[in-house]
């Protein structure tokens, strides 16, 4: 089986552009969160969930099959969120569109940093990135998938 194909750089901006909040408050991180474990437990995804506004978590769930390293890998992608503003898959799309690495060329720690897909900024309108979103535990563009779709969701619902 083949591994999902990332979005193209442009589709990763426009998503992040689209999923844009009117606000977000604490109840709104309950029903996110929510809203991903019903995912999961629908794709028996063996993940990990977190949702943060600035550095207070408002929401954690580990499901079935999801292990220690899951929550590892959230504060690695979570961090690179923080550090540039957009989604883990992105920043680690333009490394590769440049044809290195974001191991090799940002000169961050791997040990503390990992720009594989997952981690989503949770933006609002006239504020910025005031969050995180992340899942962890599927293959890096499954994670971005599921925080993406359930993002849709949560906007429409």
């Amino acid at each position: 089986m083949n591994a999902p194909v990332a979005p193209e750089i442009a589709e990763l901006e426009e998503q992040e552009r689209r999923l844009t909040l009117p606000r977000f408050t604490h109840d709104d991180a309950w029903a996110l969160g929510t809203l991903l474990v019903e995912l999961a437990r629908e794709r028996q995804a063996p993940v990990a969930i977190d949702i943060r506004r600035g550095g207070q978590q408002l929401f954690h769930a580990a499901l079935p099959g999801s292990t220690p390293d899951n929550d590892a890998w959230i504060d690695r992608k979570r961090r690179v969120v923080e550090r540039y503003g957009c989604s883990s898959l992105l920043v680690g799309s333009r490394f590769r569109a440049k044809g290195t690495t974001f191991e090799d060329s940002s000169r961050l720690d791997p040990d503390t940093y990992a720009a594989h897909g997952g981690a989503f900024p949770i933006a609002v309108t006239d504020a910025g990135v005031i969050g995180t979103v992340v899942v962890s535990g599927l293959p890096q563009v499954e994670d971005h998938r599921m925080v993406v779709e359930a993002l849709e969701k949560f906007l429409t619902a």
